[in-house]
């Protein structure tokens, strides 16, 4: 199972499974500290993860600001 965190944002980012590192290599889809690929379930989780951050900006630009603020 990927590890997928939120930054101080919100977005969703994604930590190599193995060793922890915050940073992949996107060209090679591995880890750049330890060099694990990752894995074709960890990339579908994560591109799922940044859908749903999309969906919930774009819901949240629909509303305007301060409609949050007043749920």
């Amino acid at each position: 199972m990927p590890v997928i965190f939120r930054n101080p944002a919100g977005a969703p980012e994604l930590a190599c499974d193995a060793c922890g590192c915050r940073w992949f290599d996107r060209m090679t889809s591995r880890c750049y500290e330890c060099g694990t690929p990752m894995s074709a379930e960890g990339e579908a989780e994560y591109r799922q993860a940044l859908q749903e951050f999309a969906a919930r900006r774009a819901a949240g630009a629909a509303r305007g600001p301060g409609e949050e603020a007043k749920r």
